[in-house]
């Protein structure tokens, strides 16, 4: 598949990233279809992309004909043979677990013609593992964007072991079109950017386990010590707990590195449905707010 014959991608996930992907691709000139498995799933998403595009409208910084060109381009659907068809690239934005991923890709490529690249937006499981639910092996990749997906200029993409040199150059040259810069990374536990942040948001919650300083505290101490425009515990929340908890359970398991053991704390919070801002409560309290 050539860069050049992309005029349609199918994301199929419409939470926060999938909307988010579906967004950025939809921006950049792409016809796009957003799957998933309920109507009101779907209807979702398209709230995630609309309403935060209107507070630009009102703000003035973009035109009410240009959001809904942004709409126009974007299909939502349940079907995922529908999804797919005239697709040229595949990208998968769901649940954080291997089964599903792999039970998804099975699917996809059943119907899906050969030539089409699937690319996931995994955050820490291994690309290998997943392709191996394919035919295509060398045609899948991983495509790691970051959170707000319209926002955040970083896309990781992570060669399997059997991604091909043409798929991984698709990968990298979709991201560019996407206006990202992409970042080429061989598969690794964590892959670059989880690998280095785990550890030290896992750490921030021993150090509030250990009463050595408030969540507040310990949040004003990276931001003014080493200029993060978020502390650990308010990228967490925003992030999701459930969705860290389970990228250092991947790791903690791949590796079999303590430093990667989730701190108590972190598994109580999300046994109690303290899982950030999408819950209303994680570290800090949300109610109320918008």
């Amino acid at each position: 598949m050539q860069l050049e014959q992309v005029s349609k991608v199918a994301v199929i996930g419409a939470g926060s990233m999938g909307a988010g992907i579906a967004q950025v691709c939809s921006q950049a000139g792409f016809q796009v279809s957003m799957r998933d498995v309920e109507p009101r799933f779907v209807e979702a998403g398209f709230r995630r992309i609309r309403d935060p595009l209107a507070k630009r409208v009102e703000r003035g910084k973009m035109t009410q004909s240009e959001l809904d060109a942004v709409l126009a381009r974007i299909k939502g659907t349940v079907d995922l043979k529908d999804a797919v068809r005239g697709a040229q690239v595949v990208i998968e934005a769901i649940f954080e677990k291997m089964e599903v991923k792999r039970e998804l890709f099975g699917e996809l490529d059943a119907v899906a013609p050969p030539d089409v690249v699937f690319a996931s937006n995994t955050s820490s499981l291994s690309v290998t593992e997943i392709a191996s639910a394919t035919k295509r092996a060398d045609r899948v990749v991983g495509m790691h964007f970051f959170n707000p997906a319209p926002v955040m200029k970083l896309v990781e993409v992570i060669r399997g072991s059997e991604t091909s040199d043409a798929t991984t150059a698709f990968a990298k040259g979709l991201a560019i079109r996407l206006g990202k810069e992409p970042v080429e990374v061989k598969e690794s536990p964590g892959f670059v950017v989880n690998r280095l942040l785990v550890p030290m948001m896992n750490e921030a919650f021993n150090l509030l386990m250990e009463g050595v300083a408030t969540a507040g505290d310990i949040d004003k101490a990276m931001k003014l010590g080493t200029n993060m425009p978020m502390g650990p515990f308010e990228l967490a929340d925003y992030t999701g707990l459930d969705i860290g908890l389970d990228v250092m359970e991947v790791l903690h398991r791949e590796t079999g590195d303590p430093k990667f053991r989730p701190s108590p704390l972190l598994r109580k919070y999300v046994r109690a449905g303290r899982l950030g801002r999408k819950s209303g409560r994680g570290v800090y309290d949300y109610a109320g707010t918008a």
